[in-house]
């Protein structure tokens, strides 16, 4: 199994990887290509596909997080490459309108196409339960049990009834990779918040995380909830390698290497391939 990050907010030093305010990773496995999540801009999303010597009809399969632009803006123009039928995965909620609410006026930041313009090209399946990909990558389901803080944005609404309301993030979902006995979780903001999502990734598939990687949305997280995070990662023995990006954070990242140790906690721009096979 081979995970690479496609699109991040920033790229490796004198690589000619494209950066941009967004996220994608591509799976490779012996069963398919997976792509999760499409970036902000399908410019860049391509440009950076071509440097990893991946042609978008080769893909097998796309995976979204959740509706957010900066996840599925890379989409529009994906499509015109995909093969017809290629499938979608996502949760229900996926259509929901959505805005960021800063300075007074809405600020539109769904998904730009509707549920119409996909099913003319793919094949959708939305489904709030684990759904497998291909062999050995899922999709967590919907992670509905949130007794710890999320990772929200003050400034995050969604349509509910007519009205904008705090944004729930009933969309948000992650990738697991099965690793033998041990598993790796891909995320995509991490918006039901990290540790809620791992315990029911563990819940769930019954093993332990070896691997994390993604946006892990911690920009908002105060001292007490970095120091909570850290902690539970910590009380993690089976995990060995985190690979924060997107919108983890500085002092999120900070944080965590304190925490965890330089040798664990790697920043993970695009054009990174993680390790996921590592050593006890």
């Amino acid at each position: 199994m081979d995970v690479r990050c496609v699109v991040d907010d920033a790229v490796q030093r004198s690589s000619a990887f494209w950066g941009e305010h967004g996220l994608g990773f591509l799976i490779e496995t012996e069963g398919g290509r997976v792509l999760f999540d499409t970036g902000q801009s399908g410019t860049v999303l391509l440009h950076n596909l071509t440097l990893l010597d991946v042609e978008a009809v080769s893909i097998d399969a796309v995976a979204v997080s959740h509706a957010h632009y900066d996840h599925t803006g890379g989409l529009p123009m994906l499509l015109e490459y995909l093969a017809p039928g290629t499938p979608l995965y996502a949760n229900p909620d996926l259509f929901r309108e959505r805005y960021s609410v800063r300075d007074g006026d809405p600020e539109d930041v769904s998904m730009t196409l509707t549920r119409e313009d996909l099913t003319t090209r793919m094949s959708l399946t939305l489904d709030a339960e684990p759904q497998e990909i291909v062999p050995g990558v899922w999709t967590t389901g919907a992670i509905t049990e949130r007794p710890e803080f999320v990772g929200s944005s003050d400034y995050h609404r969604m349509r509910d009834d007519g009205k904008l309301v705090p944004d729930a993030y009933l969309d948000d979902l992650a990738l697991v990779l099965e690793l033998d006995d041990k598993l790796a979780l891909i995320c995509g903001c991490c918006h039901a918040g990290l540790i809620n999502t791992l315990a029911h990734v563990e819940r769930t598939f019954e093993r332990p995380v070896k691997v994390i990687a993604g946006g892990l949305h911690l920009t908002s997280a105060g001292e007490g909830e970095l120091e909570r995070v850290c902690g539970a990662l910590a009380g993690r023995p089976a995990l060995e390698r985190v690979y924060p990006n997107h919108c983890t954070g500085e002092a999120a990242f900070v944080a965590l290497t304190c925490e965890l140790g330089a040798s664990v906690v790697q920043p993970c721009p695009a054009g990174t391939v993680l390790a996921l096979q590592v050593d006890d």
